[in-house]
């Protein structure tokens, strides 16, 4: 009786090839089941990447200055001889005469009032003394003079950003993220001893003048 069961359990085992005679996997059906296991986790890890990378670049076009916004003469190596000069600002803006028309030009498009124009500057979104385009529509826009949000604060933060380009705390790519992006909401510590952009902080001056149709900033 005995016999006869030894005789059908090896029969069993001996028709199935993938077990040995104790009845487990050989070791080889092992070894290949386990190594699937790296496989996936290489699989796993380069989708990880792939979508990081994808993030990076999407993030990276998002802070993507116009370039049509900018003065192509001014580059970071260029620096020296464009917005850290004297005087270069008022030498390649245009004509007050003709920066005076493209502002009610502008002030005619967004339905204001000529009388009312005067609470509003023709504001570049990056000034000339960050290498922004003198004339170019893409670079122009308006703004109200006084308050925070307006360009009495804007041009002071566009000259202490310059600085700091000028004094090499700086890159010009930096200070023009800074001053295109959410400049109004200014972060304390940015100072006349600090360039630390991640702290801006511009001093608000008064606000109860009209002020000057040219500012410092440009």
């Amino acid at each position: 009786m005995n016999a006869g069961l030894a005789h059908t359990r090896f029969t069993r085992l001996s028709a199935d090839p993938t077990r040995n005679a104790n009845g487990a996997p050989p070791l080889a059906l092992v070894v290949q089941r386990g190594s699937t296991q790296p496989v996936r986790k290489t699989r796993r890890a380069a989708l990880v990447l792939g979508l990081a990378a994808m993030l990076a670049l999407r993030f990276t076009d998002a802070y993507a200055l116009d370039s049509e916004m900018l003065d192509e003469r001014v580059t970071q190596q260029s620096i020296g001889e464009t917005i850290c000069r004297p005087g270069y600002a008022d030498a390649v803006a245009p004509p007050f005469d003709e920066w005076m028309a493209r502002k009610e030009q502008m002030l005619a498009e967004r339905g204001i009032d000529t009388d009312d124009g005067v609470a509003f500057a023709l504001d570049r979104r990056v000034p000339l003394v960050l290498g922004g385009s003198p004339d170019a529509p893409a670079n122009l826009d308006l703004l109200p003079w006084a308050g925070r949000g307006g360009e009495r604060r804007k041009a002071r933060a566009a000259v202490m950003l310059k600085r700091c380009v000028c004094e090499g705390k700086l890159s010009l790519a930096q200070a023009q993220a800074a001053i295109v992006g959410n400049w109004s909401m200014v972060y304390s510590g940015f100072g006349q001893t600090s360039c630390d952009v991640s702290r801006l902080d511009v001093v608000a001056g008064g606000d109860d003048g009209q002020g000057a149709e040219h500012d410092g900033a440009r």
